[in-house]
């Protein structure tokens, strides 16, 4: 149940009644909308309604939002609806209209949320993708909970949704691993082997790898020439890194459902690279030309030669793009193509790609190449997750000896626990700074988040044992509470917090539709606040207490409200990968 849909519908009806246009985008979405004031003096509801139909009715907006306010008013769940400013709407509604709210929320259970507004679309969202050259360190940990995030709230907001890795196999850096692999390697067969070498790969976690070797080939690979011992090492490298990665993600609680392989996209008879190339040259987005040199300093792979180029001006980018280097191979812009290309065989017309903020200049290119080989019938998405810098108490964190030169994700998660990772990493918007304090993350405080909001549903929890003990299981078991008498919870504060309840599923779908799962870590901890809140009150108040033995009714009443706050902070705690305690000591 969304009462704020509901009463935008309502709107809607007002605005027909009274002779003005159905106020729809291209789309069939409204253009106005209906949302909690900024100031919850102001009333339960607030609208724009007016100010959006202005122009085209040609009227003054008061004019417009007098007219629907009486309307309103003349309903009889609201109490008042109020003009205000240049046009908008107040409304006030009767306490029933919460007792109806809190009904459907008790009936709905887990389900209290769920949208159908994906409308069942297929929808690929791509994160983490880390090169398998080592750990994954704490800038992968952003994306990866970020993705997972991301994918969960798509699903529970109606997309069918493919969680999807990339592995990235081919080019220079995995032959770069598999040359730091080899030199372990011998490192296991007791050969001396100094420092290790500029441009190789310096951290121990290859130490296991090279011992594994040993232990599989003994002298055999050292005797082969490096073209005969560089694809053995090669391959066996990047699944112990593949498998070094699975079990970081596992300890973070992120999954997927699909490891594509760009190895994969030119072997096996497939060369899903040239297919795209030739479907782009088809369409007439492929010429040879000789692109200007950029401005300011040359870089190092910049060629003044006719080449093999994109239009991608054509669909929003700044500059054309080469799609084969000078020695015949391709680019790693061409080999992207062809991988959103397969995606687009796959059946997704919409695509999410997480990324780092060091992928800033990939956007327009790759939304440019969607555009064009889709026909405009595809859609690609790019999320960029801003740098983590960690601290403890307040100093910065030391790096790690085992990764080389970078904190790994399983550093920190080891330390602080995978819940308080996955929160704070969400608890923040993606495209902004995060700094992560170890010290802070774990303070059993309000000023700490995650705590804040899983010590609510463990409080809520802990009225669950107390009426068991006090007035018996029977009065909350299961079907029990359908038939509570809500109109006895009539206290302000009571009213209060099931309205906050009320925004969860416009809540949900607003971050869906932004993608941006950081907005459910915001409400929970509003939420949360509203129920600690109202439990301090209980403490001043005994008649606003949630057991009272004497009054089984007030009571069954009032755990029907704690039930429903249990079930949306479950639920939006779920939806960010993060427990839920049935206690916290």
């Amino acid at each position: 149940m969304n009462l704020y849909a509901e009463f935008a519908e309502r709107i809607r009806g007002i605005v027909t009644k009274i002779g003005l246009a159905d106020p729809v985008d291209a789309a069939g979405r409204l253009r106005f909308v209906v949302e909690p004031p900024r100031d919850p003096s102001h009333g339960d509801f607030a609208t724009n309604a007016a100010m959006v139909l202005a122009k085209g009715a040609g009227k003054p907006p008061r004019e417009i939002a007098t007219a629907i306010a009486a309307e309103l008013a003349g309903e009889p769940d609201v109490t008042s609806a109020e003009v205000a400013g240049p046009g908008f709407i107040n409304i006030r509604v009767a306490p029933a209209v919460w007792h109806r709210l809190l009904g459907a929320i008790v009936a709905a259970g887990p389900d209290f949320g769920r949208s159908g507004l994906g409308g069942g679309e297929p929808i690929n969202v791509e994160y983490v993708s880390a090169n398998p050259t080592g750990p994954m360190h704490v800038g992968h940990c952003r994306g990866a909970v970020f993705g997972d995030a991301l994918a969960s709230l798509l699903a529970y907001s109606g997309w069918k949704v493919t969680r999807e890795y990339y592995i990235n196999d081919a080019g220079a850096q995995v032959d770069v691993l598999a040359r730091s692999a080899f030199l372990r390697y011998r490192e296991a067969l007791g050969r001396e082997v100094g420092a290790i070498p500029e441009g190789l790969y310096p951290g121990d976690y290859l130490k296991p790898v090279g011992a594994a070797l040993a232990a599989e080939w003994g002298e055999k690979l050292e005797a082969m020439a490096e073209a005969e011992w560089l694809p053995i090492v090669r391959a066996f490298t990047i699944d112990a890194m593949m498998a070094m990665i699975r079990s970081d993600l596992e300890a973070l609680g992120v999954h997927h459902d699909l490891f594509s392989s760009e190895k994969a996209l030119s072997s096996g008879g497939r060369d899903r690279v040239t297919e795209a190339i030739e479907h782009l040259k088809a369409r007439g987005d492929v010429y040879v030309g000789r692109l200007e040199p950029p401005k300011g300093q040359l870089p190092e792979d910049w060629e003044d030669r006719e080449q093999i180029l994109f239009r991608s001006t054509a669909f929003g980018d700044d500059v054309d793009r080469p799609l084969i280097k000078s020695d015949g191979s391709f680019t790693y812009f061409a080999s992207d193509i062809a991988y959103h290309y397969d995606k687009y065989l796959r059946g997704f017309r919409q695509m999410v790609d997480v990324l780092g903020a060091d992928h800033g200049g990939y956007v327009k290119r790759m939304q440019a190449a969607v555009k064009a080989m889709t026909g405009g019938e595809g859609s690609l998405d790019i999320r960029l997750c801003q740098l983590v810098k960690l601290f403890r108490a307040g100093e910065p964190v030391r790096m790690s000896k085992r990764s080389g030169d970078f904190v790994t994700l399983r550093d920190v998660v080891d330390e602080v626990g995978r819940d308080a990772v996955r929160f704070m990493m969400l608890y923040r918007k993606n495209d902004a700074p995060l700094d992560f304090d170890f010290q802070k993350v774990t303070e059993q405080s309000r000023d700490n988040p995650v705590f804040y909001v899983q010590y609510a549903h463990a409080r809520c929890r802990s009225v669950f044992r107390q009426a068991g003990e006090d007035v018996g299981r029977e009065i909350f078991a299961p079907g029990a509470l359908a038939d509570a008498s809500l109109n006895r919870l009539e206290d302000e504060s009571e009213l209060s917090l099931i309205a906050k309840l009320g925004e969860w599923p416009r809540l949900v779908e607003a971050a869906a539709e932004a993608r941006e799962p950081h907005r459910i870590g915001f409400y929970l901890y509003d939420l949360a606040g509203a129920f600690h809140g109202h439990w301090n009150r209980g403490k001043e108040r005994t008649d606003l207490r949630f057991i009272n033995p004497d009054d089984r009714e007030s009571t069954k009443a009032r755990l029907a409200l704690v039930h429903a706050v249990a079930d949306v902070l479950a639920g939006g705690l779920a939806l960010l990968g993060v427990s839920a305690p049935e206690e916290m000591r």
